[in-house]
């Protein structure tokens, strides 16, 4: 089984929730990332490789974040070569009630 780890995290805590999700990270679990953290999608990929979390099975992020970066921003980042869905809230909730999830942390320092 797999965990889903929802990680909402400012830049300044970035580092820091990335070594608490080190602790218990699986091969195969799937991070969402909430709020204003998927526009830290670059630093947050450099803190995984530092942190040697690899194994990802999918990195999720919710439809209204990305809006809320705006469109200048969001084409800049390329979040469609470094998120593998963009979901609404609905299926956000699903994938949180999805059997493939043993559990969900959520991560919010």
């Amino acid at each position: 089984m797999a965990t889903l780890y929802q990680l909402h995290s400012t830049m300044d805590n970035l580092r820091r929730s990335t070594d608490q999700l080190a602790l218990t990270w699986r091969r195969g679990d799937s991070l969402l990332l909430l709020g204003s953290t998927v526009a830290f999608i670059d630093w947050l990929k450099a803190y995984l490789n530092e942190n040697e979390i690899v194994g990802i099975s999918a990195i999720y992020a919710l439809a209204d974040d990305i809006s809320q970066l705006g469109e200048t921003t969001a084409a800049k980042l390329k979040l469609e070569t470094k998120i593998d869905k963009v979901m609404s809230d609905v299926e956000w909730v699903k994938l949180t009630q999805d059997s493939q999830f043993d559990k969900v942390v959520t991560i919010s320092l």
